[in-house]
């Protein structure tokens, strides 16, 4: 969990869905594999961004969430979060709306998306690396233990 005095939010992302067998839970599994922004005293979710929509890999995104205060293209303030998820993708939200600011492979080792649209804000798979029943996936990256597992990060303000 990570706690923003100035939006009076708690930010915290979800786990992946059960069972793990994809075939039997057709759908996005929604709320799965989301981090969400709930107002501390009500718990209202003010937003829910999906990772991982129908998380085949059982990536449970549930990883640390780092909030900063960054400069944006324009040079305005933005208040930001940043999750580096198991899934092998590090993500940017503005945390006071939710929306997807940018989301990056952690390298280029990271195979089963080819990229996110930050549009939808939804990864654009590599079939080759699903886990469907009808085919057999070799060399998966990230495995099931999940790129970034749930390590402390840090920021460094001076780096940007």
């Amino acid at each position: 969990y990570a706690y923003d005095p100035g939006t009076n939010m708690i930010y915290f992302g979800t786990g992946n869905p059960a069972p793990w067998n994809e075939t039997m839970r057709p759908g996005d599994n929604k709320w799965t594999m989301t981090i969400f922004g709930r107002d501390a005293d009500t718990g209202e979710a003010h937003f829910g961004y999906q990772k991982t929509p129908h998380d085949e890999w059982d990536y449970a995104g549930v990883n640390v969430m780092m909030l900063s205060e960054q400069k944006d293209k324009d040079g305005k303030m933005r208040k930001l979060l940043t999750h580096p998820d198991r899934n092998g993708i590090v993500y940017t939200l503005d945390r006071t709306d939710g929306s997807l600011v940018s989301a990056n492979k952690i390298d280029d080792t990271v195979n089963v998306f080819k990229s996110v649209d930050l549009k939808t804000g939804t990864p654009v798979r590599d079939p080759e690396y699903g886990t469907r029943m009808d085919h057999l996936a070799k060399d998966i990256c990230p495995s099931a233990m999940g790129y970034h597992n749930q390590g402390h990060d840090s920021y460094d303000p001076k780096r940007e």
